[in-house]
């Protein structure tokens, strides 16, 4: 079973998600897009669950994305504490 990261109340990346999409100027379709074009199948709909952390990207994903946005692991997880 693939793993997942979950995303659990106030410890989510989907802030800096959608920092790094909108710095990348893409639209969540395009990500949704680019996600499908690397054989997953993430809609829109699924996609958008992942910026307010309502989903529970798996690390595969999360691999992809960190690709699409040209960016690493540090800038995904910045800012994020635990308590």
């Amino acid at each position: 079973m693939p793993q997942k990261i979950k995303q659990i109340g106030d410890v989510s990346i989907g802030d800096n998600l959608r920092r790094l999409r909108e710095n990348a100027n893409l639209t969540q379709d395009q990500v949704a897009a680019q996600l499908q074009l690397r054989s997953f199948p993430v809609s829109r709909s699924i996609y958008s669950q992942m910026e307010p952390g309502t989903y529970n990207i798996r690390v595969s994903e999360l691999m992809a994305l960190v690709e699409i946005f040209h960016t690493d692991y540090n800038t995904i997880f910045r800012g994020l504490r635990y308590k």
